[in-house]
């Protein structure tokens, strides 16, 4: 069993590096073992129509067993399910899996991962989380109607946490605070993160349908808020503010295909499914109601700053650290016993 947590812990961290990116899909991790319990691959899916999580380890696995590298730069689902039908050999009858969600047996945008695991002979499937979209759950009628082991609950807490934003916007919006500070906490004067964590923002800009931003925020920065850096599209703006006296010149406010609104209240975000909320501690404090998740790029440098977010109170749980250029945090905040 603790096999199978090193490797269910492997996909969760690794689905990670890709939360929210995948909208409207779930971030989903996958790891294949090989028959001494070494791990051979990790995947996770990385965007909607891409190929999922257990298709990108699949083919990493069959890379690395086979040394055919023929598939091994694909990100073409369809052609990586074939290919690895025709060409496994029976290489995974020895093969074990984690994946931090069911297996899907839809195939819509891409084909069925259950089938193709079924399909490849892979014995043995730890999963973290069922899957309760009716559309691609059953993934595990298939697999065990097939012969193959399927052992539920491997770090069900940490697995759930990951998919806490895919099952709330199947209902209601999704909601996140933004911010990068310096390692003594300001958060102002100039760029702060590094250029990789300034990509990945604006990789989340792309996906999500609302910013919502301060008046002060816009009238002192006088931001584009456009996902540029990754060619993606500019999401709606949402403006809090009690004031409208805002220079229309302002970059935001010059994006084809952007509504830009500027309002006094936060009901709005009711009417989109993925918000993303970016500011101070002002917006911090006057967003706590609506926020689910807090994300927080941390630069290892200190000074030229004075704003910081020391007036606000709140205790939050790390639900993934990761450390690149940046420390990069989610988090939500802590949950009464």
């Amino acid at each position: 069993m603790k096999t199978s947590q090193t490797a269910m812990n492997l996909a969760i961290n690794a689905a990670w590096d890709y939360q929210l990116l995948t909208f409207p899909n779930p971030a989903v991790g996958a790891v294949c073992l090989g028959a001494h319990g070494e791990i051979l691959s990790i995947g996770a899916h990385k965007k909607a129509g891409g190929p999922h999580a257990e298709v990108y380890a699949l083919r990493d696995a069959y890379v690395a067993l086979s040394g055919d590298d023929v598939i091994a730069l694909s990100d073409d689902s369809a052609y990586i399910h074939k290919y690895l039908r025709e060409h496994h050999n029976n290489l995974f009858q020895n093969i074990s899996m984690a994946v931090t969600l069911e297996p899907c047996a839809h195939s819509g945008k891409t084909p069925s991962c259950a089938l193709l695991i079924r399909d490849l002979g892979i014995k043995t499937l730890f999963i973290s989380c069922k899957d309760s979209n009716p559309i691609a759950a059953n993934g595990i009628s298939i697999l065990e109607d097939a012969g193959v082991t399927c052992i539920f609950g491997i770090l069900a807490e940490e697995g759930a946490h990951l998919l806490e934003p895919f099952l709330q916007w199947q209902n209601k919006p999704f909601v996140f605070f933004k911010w990068a500070q310096r390692l003594d906490g300001t958060i102002d004067n100039g760029i702060i993160s590094s250029s990789a964590s300034r990509e990945h923002v604006h990789r989340l800009r792309d996906v999500c349908d609302l910013i919502v931003i301060g008046g002060r925020t816009v009238r002192e920065d006088r931001p584009t808020l456009d996902a540029r850096l990754v060619e993606g599209k500019a999401p709606d703006v949402l403006i809090y503010s009690r004031n409208n006296d805002f220079d229309t010149n302002i970059p935001l406010f010059s994006i084809p295909n952007r509504d830009v609104f500027i309002e006094s209240s936060l009901e709005k975000i009711k009417e989109y499914s993925l918000v993303m909320i970016e500011g101070g501690a002002s917006m911090m404090e006057a967003t706590s109601s609506v926020c689910d998740c807090y994300l927080c790029y941390i630069a290892p440098r200190i000074g030229n700053g004075t704003q910081t977010l020391s007036r606000v109170t709140e205790d939050f749980e790390v639900m993934s650290a990761k450390i690149n250029e940046d420390i990069i945090l989610w988090m939500r905040k802590k949950q009464e016993n």
